[in-house]
């Protein structure tokens, strides 16, 4: 019978739990959506704060979202205890607050402040928040507002009023965090310009390498080149912007990303990664860049082992969402390898050059499971062959941490030699566990080449089947199975035994056929012979 929660729509107010200061009610639920203006932001302060403690919060607790309640992917945090949730500023203009009770222990409960925002006197509010009774109404206290508490693993910041020119006598505080991540932090400036001058003592940009400005200073910039690429060395990053009485500027745009999840630079010959809190849902509002870059000569290919996006758009059936898209090379103006949404079981993509982009884009609202990938280089190689023999090379620089018996075709017994600069093998058909199969009417010589990459009792061994068309003297060369299955979830496990399988069958059918030349030979030289006894016998009657 209590009644709480509900939509709130002026441009700025106060709500409490139920019954405050009181204890506040059991097994209670409240949803309060705040809805401002578009294109403006909501601000929430809490004022006062007491609900039950519990470590993950399973009692009772408040949760508050950027947007629509209940979408995981939304959720900026879940609090408890005694300690106040820190000062919140959403992505765009709908906040929701949720407040659970259970049936036992109730407390005094909360209340909270929010008004509607664009970016200047932000940080002011946050730190000096309105202390009112829970029924009374805020009016506006400022103009505008900047800086803020950032908790998503990717955003984007700018100066007040950006690109137009920012105003005097302001100070914005953007403190980033971004919640459940421990990985260092990455900001990038896109555009900059603030009043220049030695020292940078009248506008300036300062960055901290932590939450306050306690913290280890990592520069202070003004003028207009762009400050250099900043990595923090925790968590959390401070960026203070000020400007003085007289003369401005455009500001600046600036991109900052949890380096630890959103995004990575993999140099090894085999690796995999996740997206962002994968299998839980992903956050909201992500640019994700993984790039992998190997050396000269090698391919890269990945497997997806498990997906599950935002699914596409009922009306253009396209990926308009959240997606995930390939790239050739190490930017997003290559070529297009590939974009993928929804729940898919696709196919292993490889690159045409030695690198590859993946960039994952969500939206501001469903998310889900996300995705796990696993890649492996291509070792570069140079196949040929005659009418009766394999000729194969690899640069040892390429493959420079192995020995040559790790590399060998069919069998151990033929592996590989040392040739000046190359790993190289020479082998005859009729050795090496080669074999003659037939493939779309033609005669072909099929071996596997293996290159044995265990380390640590750990077996990784890719496999490379090199196959010979000896009347053109033509050679060709696929990788068919290349990271360690044992270390991939099953859903690759599943889709290498589907590959055996086909693999298996397309042997079944070349030795099916192989068998039915066989019989329809025999049965043909059969009737010849025949037809020449009887042939025979006419005359000697």
């Amino acid at each position: 019978g209590i009644k709480c929660g509900g939509v709130l729509s002026a441009p700025s107010g106060n709500f409490s739990s139920p019954n405050f200061p009181r204890p506040y009610p059991y097994e209670t639920e409240c949803t309060w959506l705040i809805v401002v203006a578009e294109g403006s932001s909501v601000l929430l302060s809490f004022t006062h704060f007491d609900l039950e403690y519990h470590a993950a919060c399973a009692y009772d607790y408040l949760q508050v979202y950027n947007g629509a309640t209940r979408d995981q992917g939304n959720l900026l945090g879940t609090f408890c205890g005694r300690s106040p949730p820190p000062p919140f500023s959403s992505a765009w203009h709908v906040l929701a607050v949720v407040f659970r009770s259970d049936r036992h222990v109730a407390k005094r409960g909360f209340t909270a402040a929010y008004r509607k925002g664009s970016w200047e006197g932000w940080w002011w509010w946050s730190i000096h928040p309105p202390v009112l009774p829970h029924h009374a109404h805020h009016p506006c206290l400022l103009a505008d507002a900047c800086g803020g508490q950032l908790t998503g693993l990717s955003g984007e910041i700018t100066s007040p009023r950006y690109p137009e020119s920012y105003p005097n006598d302001v100070e914005c505080r953007w403190s980033i965090g971004a919640a459940g991540s421990s990985g260092p932090l990455t900001l990038v400036f896109t555009d900059f310009q603030v009043e220049g001058g030695q020292g940078c003592i009248f506008d300036y940009v300062a960055l901290f390498d932590g939450p306050t400005a306690a913290a280890p200073h990592l520069g202070r910039y003004c003028g207009s080149s762009h400050p250099p690429r900043t990595i923090s060395s925790s968590p959390h990053l401070l960026i203070l912007f000020k400007s003085d009485f007289n003369i401005g500027g455009r500001g600046f745009k600036a991109a900052f990303y949890s380096a630890g999840e959103c995004q990575e630079v993999f140099t090894t010959i085999k690796g995999n990664f996740s997206s962002p809190r994968y299998p839980n849902f992903y956050p909201n509002n992500l640019k994700c860049q993984w790039s992998i870059q190997l050396p000269l000569g090698y391919r890269v290919k990945v497997f997806f082992l498990d997906m599950e996006l935002e699914g596409r758009s009922s009306l253009t059936g396209d990926c308009d969402y959240d997606r995930l898209a390939a790239f050739d090379g190490g930017a997003e103006n290559g070529s297009l390898l590939g974009q993928w949404c929804g729940r898919e079981s696709l196919e292993p993509v490889t690159s045409r050059s030695n690198q590859l982009l993946l960039v994952l884009h969500t939206d501001r609202n469903t998310a889900k499971r996300g995705f796990s990938i696993a890649y492996v280089g291509v070792v570069p190689m140079n196949i040929s062959c005659t009418r009766t023999e394999f000729h194969i090379q690899i640069p040892v620089q390429s493959l420079a941490q192995l020995e040559r018996n790790r590399i060998y075709l069919g069998t151990r017994s033929c592996a590989a030699q040392v040739v000046g600069r190359n790993f190289k093998i020479q082998t005859r058909f009729d050795t090496c566990g080669t074999e003659s199969q037939k493939r779309n009417n033609t005669s072909v010589i099929v071996s596997t080449l293996y290159i044995d990459f265990s380390a640590d009792d750990q077996e990784d061994i890719h496999q490379y089947e090199v196959q010979c068309e000896p009347k053109r003297k033509e050679a060709s060369v696929n990788l068919i199975a290349g990271p360690d299955p044992s270390r991939l979830n099953q859903a690759e496990n599943l889709v290498d035994a589907q590959q055996r399988e086909g693999g298996a069958m397309d042997s079944h059918e070349i030795r099916s056929q192989d068998t039915s030349d066989i019989v329809f030979i025999s049965i043909c030289i059969l009737a010849g012979l025949l037809m020449v006894i009887a042939v025979v016998g006419l005359v000697l009657l």
